[in-house]
């Protein structure tokens, strides 16, 4: 019998490992994993993913069908070749087939993580995926640097870092807390940019063929196709356009860090802005009715605040009206 999962589907895997296959599924599994040291491999793994997830599926509400209906929604089973399971702080195990993907779908949705972390190959030695789905992720690289995944974003980095380079690749947003090593710079590569350090912390977002840099501590280089420009803290860039213009400025504000600090910090932070960053923040499409209201200036911090509540308190600084028409929320 051949290691694939035409023989072997992953329902009778998982009827077998709750004790529920008929006597020629359970034969036929049997036969399965005696056939190859890959197949008896490859089932300890699973079992070891799907015990995990039955020790947690009574810490929760959520059953396993409604985790994996769920994690379904999100992957298509022709992007990915293999999958693993890893939290903070944990190992990562490498993987081999979409029967893995329910497994580790329902162990890291039970906890209620929203991220999964793999090998894009069966070996150890693959490139790895951090991807945060509607959860923010915080992960350790494996030079020990740290990673701050925003939500809907991901990120791939090799195994292991070796050659001259820490070269990872990243779409969506995430803060980096870079581990200094000057023999071997730290590479950050999006659509359009190149990030480049040795050891510092920034953040990096890259959406709709725009990349922003924004530097809190060391020197960040950032290069696109053809210019490229050193910032310094306090610092950023945009990467954007057709010729990948780069528009550097001083940063006049701290909303980019709400997703680490669950904070919206206003020091005279024009409306548009503040409005801008909670449409990121909650999904949400807040529009200001009138553009000569943009302007205006909010000084506030709100922390850990419903978008509601926050909305409500806004209105009652500008003595604004709020609207709604369907989805779309209208301050007036």
């Amino acid at each position: 019998m051949k290691n694939n999962r035409e023989n072997i589907g992953d329902d009778v895997l998982v009827k077998y490992l709750l004790g529920e296959a008929d006597a020629d599924e359970v034969r036929a599994v049997q036969l399965w994993i005696a056939d190859s040291a890959a197949n008896r491999k490859y089932f300890d793994d699973f079992k070891l993913i799907w015990d995990e997830s039955k020790k947690l599926e009574g810490q929760t509400t959520i059953s396993t069908e409604d985790a994996w209906s769920r994690f379904k929604s999100r992957i298509s089973q022709e992007e990915v070749s293999g999958v693993g399971s890893g939290t903070q702080g944990s190992r990562t195990i490498a993987l081999g087939s979409m029967a893995w993907m329910r497994a580790a779908a329902v162990l890291v949705l039970l906890v209620g993580g929203g991220w999964l972390i793999y090998t894009m190959s069966g070996s150890g030695d693959g490139q790895m995926l951090a991807q945060s789905f509607d959860k923010v992720l915080m992960h350790t690289l494996p030079d020990g640097s740290v990673v701050t995944l925003n939500k809907h974003s991901e990120l791939s980095y090799p195994a292991h870092f070796d050659g001259k380079t820490r070269s990872v690749s990243l779409k969506g947003e995430a803060f980096f807390d870079v581990k200094p090593d000057k023999t071997k710079p730290f590479i950050i590569e999006t659509d359009n940019s190149s990030v480049t350090v040795v050891g510092t912390s920034f953040n990096v977002k890259n959406r709709k063929d725009m990349t922003e840099v924004i530097v809190e501590t060391g020197i960040v280089k950032v290069a696109g196709k053809t210019k490229a420009v050193e910032l310094k803290p306090g610092q950023k860039v945009t990467v954007a356009g057709p010729n990948d213009a780069l528009q550097q400025e001083q940063i006049s504000d701290e909303l980019y860090n709400y997703y680490r600090t669950n904070e919206f910090v206003c020091n005279a932070i024009p409306l548009h802005k503040v409005v801008a960053a909670l449409n990121e923040a909650y999904n949400a499409d807040v529009v200001i009715a009138d553009p000569k209201l943009n302007s205006l200036l909010l000084t506030t911090t709100f922390k850990n605040d419903t978008l509601d509540n926050i909305l409500q308190v806004i209105a009652k600084t500008f003595n604004f009206t709020i609207e709604k028409e369907g989805n779309r929320i209208i301050l007036k």
